[in-house]
């Protein structure tokens, strides 16, 4: 008798066409191709053709990335079967729509951006605009992107302003220092819509993540943890208390374990079934169920 082993063998490998680390992948709507994203440069592949890509967006090639000037997470148009659509952070708080055929991309592309009140202005400002995911709705009309402090709706209609602003840890403004000397600030969190488009969910710290609804405007904090993840248990929505005095169902920021964050978030495509990873383990929830 022997301990079972379990190995990964490539069916396939795409090799050498990125100058930087890959940091995001994405398979387009035909299913045939996929996005592969570094810093500077994106990528359009064919499932079957292995030493060939396509560059469909190459920016600022000679210059090394930096925080002015990085792609981030590419997102395939659902609503083309034989398009797609690439979303790049440009900028602080920018990003472009490049939208074309699996052979051809066609400037010049939609771009998107929110003017920063100069009253508001400081040193952590670049960083916490970064894009760090952004997601079509399933209808084609809205994009959602999110920063590290804000889940916005875009309509893609509008390129001057968001239609709509969550706030997801507005709290944690007054710790950006203490965020940025142990790296936290530079989190990537995603952001998922649910199967109508309705509701907003996006992950937080203290193995929170939150669920914002578009159409009533509330929204709730729940907490994934071992401790409530029995069969059938109801989570209880969780609230954080700044200064003052502390409730007995409120968790203070000062206690916030920043070591247990939510970065990835997926929603059933039509059932109220979502799924939270939060460190090593997976959680999933359901709808209350009688």
């Amino acid at each position: 008798p022997m301990d079972l082993m379990v190995e990964a063998t490539p069916r396939r490998v795409f090799a050498n066409a990125h100058t930087y680390h890959i940091n995001s992948i994405s398979v387009n709507s035909d299913y045939e191709t996929y996005m592969s994203a570094d810093d500077l440069r994106i990528n359009l592949w064919n499932f079957e053709i292995t030493n060939q890509s396509f560059s469909i967006l190459w920016s600022k090639a000679t210059q090394k990335p930096s925080a002015q000037s990085k792609n981030s997470c590419p997102e395939p148009l659902p609503c083309l079967a034989t398009g797609f659509g690439s979303q790049t952070r440009s900028g602080p708080g920018q990003h472009q729509l490049c939208a074309g055929t699996p052979i051809l991309a066609f400037p010049p592309c939609p771009f998107f951006e929110e003017p920063e009140d100069p009253s508001n202005r400081s040193f952590f400002s670049e960083i916490i605009s970064s894009i760090s995911d952004v997601k079509f709705s399933h209808s084609g009309r809205y994009i959602m992107t999110r920063d590290y402090l804000t889940v916005k709706v875009w309509d893609l209609n509008m390129e001057n302003r968001p239609i709509e602003t969550y706030q997801v840890h507005d709290y944690l403004r007054s710790k950006l220092c203490s965020l940025y000397e142990n790296d936290c600030i530079f989190d990537k969190f995603e952001c998922v819509w649910n199967g109508s488009d309705s509701v907003i969910m996006t992950g937080s710290y203290n193995n929170f993540f939150r669920m914002f609804d578009r159409n009533t405007k509330r929204d709730v904090t729940l907490e994934a943890s071992r401790e409530n993840s029995k069969p059938r248990a109801i989570l209880k929505p969780r609230k954080v208390c700044v200064g003052g005095k502390r409730r007995k169902d409120e968790i203070s920021v000062d206690s916030l374990d920043f070591s247990k964050k939510i970065l990835h978030t997926a929603w059933h495509p039509s059932e109220n079934i979502i799924a939270v990873a939060a460190t090593n383990n997976l959680y999933i929830f359901q709808d209350k169920v009688n």
